[in-house]
């Protein structure tokens, strides 16, 4: 179906519309109990995000329930570096695994004995295509990756949550890692085209990690790969940023890395910059966990904050899984009222 110019692509483009588009990342997932029905037959996460029937209807499921202006593909960060030959499993109550662990050895090497093969994500690609076929007009479609130092923080510890081991391993093999990161780059390059060719009317990359950087290694690790993936698919499509955790370094990774929007976590204030600069977010997720008087009082405060500007309204992270479907159903009446 086509789509037209609906409100989220608007925004991006620059435009002011009211009430704000919403949608939320992490939106298609373990909150709503369609999503839990689903996964329960699925045999596995890699195994639901790789049948493209299942991974659309995920995707479809909250647009459906909610009415969001935007799906969000229904998809992981990991499946880049497990295109590129690290072994993924996701293991219950204890989040993803990838192995080998690249800390455990010299990184050239490592890289070396790693085959990226691209076919590996044309599962992915074709639930593009499914959800673009099945999406409402005016809803647009959001593709994502995530971000090449986000990535490479759970390829370096075999998991997530360790963010010390690559900040170490970027210290003690620079080389090394700068390869690591490339690959990374060009790979999600390939991966985010591929996504908007087959229907992703803009794409997010997710820097979770960006937060714990120094000025000089989130200028290495964050702005320049990000840079590079605008310079690539940016003409394609628009992309949203989100340095989670970035903090006063916004202004210059908006200015340097070109990005079309700007999301913002939840302790991020967007003073400084530019306005007619697209943002997203970025209601705190413990808000709307908590909803009630909490909730409508923080999402005027959003709505206030960012009435000036193009703005789509989101999180400032993903969805808690705890989160009730009544709170959500009040958020969106409270936005659109």
């Amino acid at each position: 179906m086509g789509t037209g110019m609906g409100s989220v692509l608007r925004v991006l483009a620059g435009d002011r519309v009211s009430p704000p588009p919403v949608w939320l990342m992490r939106q298609a997932g373990r909150y709503l109990p369609e999503y839990r029905a689903l996964r329960e037959t699925a045999g596995g996460f890699l195994k639901l995000l790789l049948d493209p029937g299942a991974a659309a209807e995920v995707t479809l499921q909250p647009v459906r329930r909610f009415g969001f202006d935007a799906a969000i593909l229904f998809s992981d960060i990991l499946v880049v570096p497990w295109a590129m030959g690290q072994a993924l499993a996701f293991e219950d109550g204890e989040g993803p695994r990838l192995s080998p662990a690249l800390r455990d050895g010299p990184l050239v090497m490592a890289l070396d004995a790693m085959a990226t093969d691209a076919t590996k994500l044309r599962p992915i690609i074709e639930t593009v295509r499914r959800v673009r076929a099945g999406l409402p007009e005016g809803k647009a479609l959001i593709g994502f990756a995530g971000g090449p130092w986000t990535v490479a923080t759970y390829m370096v510890a075999g998991a997530g949550g360790d963010l010390e081991a690559a900040r170490l391993v970027a210290f003690r093999d620079p080389l090394g890692f700068r390869m690591l990161v490339d690959r990374i780059t060009n790979v999600t390059i390939g991966y985010l085209a591929a996504q908007i060719a087959a229907g992703a009317e803009a794409v997010q990359i997710f820097d979770s990690w960006a937060g714990v950087l120094s000025p000089a290694q989130f200028e290495q690790w964050v702005v320049g790969p990000t840079a590079q993936i605008v310079a690539s698919v940016g003409h394609l499509a628009p992309v949203i940023g989100f340095p989670r955790g970035a903090g006063d370094r916004l202004c210059a990774y908006a200015r340097e890395t070109k990005v079309a929007a700007v999301a913002l976590d939840e302790t991020a204030t967007p003073e400084r910059l530019p306005m007619d600069l697209p943002v997203q977010g970025n209601l705190d997720p413990l808000a709307l966990l908590a909803g009630g008087e909490a909730l409508d009082r923080e999402i005027d405060l959003v709505l206030a904050r960012f009435a000036d500007r193009p703005h789509i309204l989101n999180l400032g992270h993903g969805i808690d899984r705890a989160t009730p479907v009544a709170h959500v159903e009040q958020l969106l009446r409270r936005v659109r009222a």
